[in-house]
């Protein structure tokens, strides 16, 4: 493997091989693992590494132009406007309140929800269908419920939406495309 590998140790009991966007190759390994540990799963997992860095390349020659700061501009400022309203309307229905609500251009979110009620979504949420956006919104709110994805968040996310599948499914099948295009 020619690529470079950057090894960031920690307290953490598991290994894991992360492949960023631009190529990098990214192992978060527990602090005690000796490297040859870590060179030995690297050349175990070389297949694996390669065909997603191929993906990527793929991906990375085929992009779309960034969005302009005026089009990230505009996208919030409609996010700001559709997406409280969003919240507004399913708080009730998950049975949650929530508090202040956020707009950002993030590359890692398409939303997230902080222990005091307070919701950020992604502004390019505004580029997907408005069933992904609801799907998104409830997402959130029912964080309110379940800081976590038990069971009974997905459940709790089921009763509100029942076919939020074909939401997430569309997420993660043209999100990334979107997410790309962040400067």
């Amino acid at each position: 493997m020619t690529e470079q590998v950057e090894i960031i140790r920690s307290k953490r009991k598991t290994v894991t091989i992360q492949i960023k966007s631009d190529g990098r190759v990214v192992v978060r390994a527990p602090v005690r693992m000796p490297g040859a540990a870590i060179r030995q799963l690297l050349e175990e997992k070389s297949a694996w590494i390669e065909k997603h860095l191929a993906q990527i390349r793929r991906q990375n020659e085929s992009a779309e132009p960034a969005f302009s700061p005026e089009q990230l501009r505009q996208l919030a400022e409609a996010a700001r406007q559709d997406l409280p309203r969003r919240a507004a309307r399913f708080a009730p229905l998950v049975g949650v309140s929530c508090g202040r609500i956020t707009i950002r251009a993030q590359k890692s979110r398409w939303g997230s929800c902080s222990t005091r009620g307070n919701l950020n979504f992604n502004c390019l949420l505004m580029l997907c269908p408005e069933e992904v956006r609801d799907y998104v919104v409830v997402h959130e709110l029912c964080h309110r419920k379940e800081m976590n994805h038990s069971r009974r968040f997905w459940l709790e996310l089921a009763r509100v939406l029942p076919e939020y599948e074909q939401q997430r499914k569309w997420l993660k099948a043209n999100g990334s495309r979107l997410i790309r295009r962040l400067p």
